[in-house]
């Protein structure tokens, strides 16, 4: 037991959910934040120099990561969130209230 605990105290350190979580992203970590839509608009947020273009493709694959791009990521592609974000109506409506200024 106390070996897989001191195994797992050097893995989950090297873990992007872990640096997440903790603030210790670079632009290193750039090329596995795209591989999920959360980790995409985190990874725009929180890192300055993030090539928004690129983090908003691959969180616009979710029209709800689209919508919160939309709303919390400075210089975000509106439209391109907005196509993303309109394929569940639900979030549609979220997007549109934000646009209308009642969120």
């Amino acid at each position: 037991m106390i070996s897989k605990i001191r195994e797992d105290a050097v893995i989950v350190p090297k873990t992007f959910g872990y640096k997440i979580t903790k603030g210790l992203l670079t632009l290193s970590d750039e090329e596995e934040a795209c591989t999920k839509f959360k980790w995409a608009y985190e990874f725009a947020l929180k890192i300055p120099g993030a090539d928004i273009e690129t983090y908003q493709e691959a969180a616009c694959k979710d029209s709800y990561w689209a919508y919160r791009f939309a709303w919390g990521i400075p210089g975000a592609d509106i439209e391109k969130c907005q196509e993303a974000a309109c394929q569940n109506p639900q979030v549609a409506y979220y997007l549109l209230r934000i646009f209308l200024g009642q969120i």
